[in-house]
């Protein structure tokens, strides 16, 4: 990896709260673009009885990965499925050893923890994993659900133009979303008269009218608010053709050089099982709050407001997975954006080949033939 300036911490503190929600939350879930045959079926019982001897040995050679969850055991793509994956015995049926720990949220300790070995697997967004990378913590991406951030800004209805938010309050949870900044000025609203103030996690604050606008993810704030009888208005920087991210995993680099059969069938058994958790969300949720019954810095556990998570981020990815593309695509027109976006309003300085070297296509590309994954492994 080629040497790049160190201009000082930029990392985002993706911090998401799970937000309780009244409203009944809808159970049925459209499938994976890219399920296997029989997504759904029943686990066998015998461990690795699935996979040749060949590989389940190598796979056993890899020893204990520990898998770092994004946030908690909130519902969300790239948290959920693993938790079905080690729950459904997927894991088991390719002969991994997988250890799941719960994440803080805090993005720059998950990457520090992948680059230093203790954490094996962790959902990182590629931004993140490209500014992680330019301040020499490597980390390797290895697959990403979509092109489109969940995170988003919300106004009142009021708020017609975002050029309206000159001169006003904007709410963020400790650091500025990069995505909502690049639509901001996009949109020629004059950032700089923007005044920022660091809330909590209640998005009450904006009816209230303690802000103006507040940053916010697609599959949480809003679906509160919602809940709560209150309308608001979502700005999303896919909108103004802002890059971003969806469900994007990171593994330690030395890990995946060392172990590919591995690093293939952790992704393998994590993408079955979003195949069915597609069509069995409730029953998934189940095994994320059971999660998190054990989980001392649990805050307590919505079921109802995880499932609806849970469908908010899966039909954004359906609706922006481009056709014939395997689920779990690494976009190289994508990651270039994104270095671009960082390099113009985070001061980083990212070639294009330095961006595409952080990520490794290969991983998701073996375990498909064409669009449809390859259950078990061979």
């Amino acid at each position: 990896m080629s040497a790049r300036t160190h201009r000082g911490e930029l990392m985002k503190n993706r911090i998401r709260t799970t937000m309780a929600v009244a409203a009944t939350a809808v159970l049925s879930l459209s499938a994976a673009a890219c399920s296997s045959g029989d997504g759904g079926s029943t686990p066998k019982k015998s461990p690795g009885a699935l996979i040749s001897a060949d590989r389940c040995e190598k796979n056993k050679a890899a020893g204990e990965i520990v898998y770092l969850s994004g946030y908690q055991w909130q519902a969300s793509a790239s948290i959920l499925e693993y938790a079905a994956a080690e729950k459904l015995g997927y894991f088991d049926d390719l002969c991994l050893n997988v250890t799941l720990q719960a994440g803080t949220g805090d993005v720059a300790q998950n990457t520090k923890l992948l680059a230093g070995g203790q954490v094996t697997f962790s959902p990182v967004s590629q931004q993140d994993i490209l500014t992680a990378n330019s301040h020499y913590i490597e980390v390797q991406g290895i697959s990403s659900y979509s092109t489109v951030d969940l995170e988003i800004l919300m106004t009142m209805p009021d708020v017609k133009d975002l050029k309206q938010l000159d001169d006003t309050t904007l709410g963020q949870k400790g650091a500025m979303p990069v995505g909502v900044q690049a639509m901001l000025m996009k949109a020629g609203a004059k950032y700089d008269t923007i005044q920022q103030t660091v809330v909590g996690y209640d998005p009450s604050v904006l009816p209230k009218g303690e802000v103006k606008s507040l940053t916010g993810f697609i599959s949480n704030e809003p679906v509160a608010l919602k809940a709560a009888g209150e309308n608001v208005t979502v700005w999303r920087p896919s909108d103004y053709q802002v890059p971003g991210s969806l469900g994007s995993m990171a593994v330690n680099p030395e890990f995946a050089k060392t172990n590919p059969t591995a690093t293939e069938d952790v992704l393998r058994a994590a993408l079955h099982a979003y195949a069915y958790c597609s069509e069995h969300a409730a029953e998934c949720v189940k095994f994320t709050a059971d999660l998190d019954k054990a989980n001392p810095a649990s805050y307590g556990y919505d079921a109802a407001a995880n499932v609806g998570i849970w469908n908010t981020e899966t039909k954004v990815v359906k609706d922006s997975l481009k056709s014939g593309k395997p689920l779990g695509t690494i976009d190289n027109g994508n990651v270039q954006a994104l270095a671009t976006m960082l390099n113009e309003y985070t001061q980083t300085e990212i070639t294009p080949e330095e961006a595409e070297a952080e990520f490794s296509p290969e991983f998701i590309k073996n375990i498909y033939d064409g669009d449809k994954l390859i259950w078990p492994a061979p």
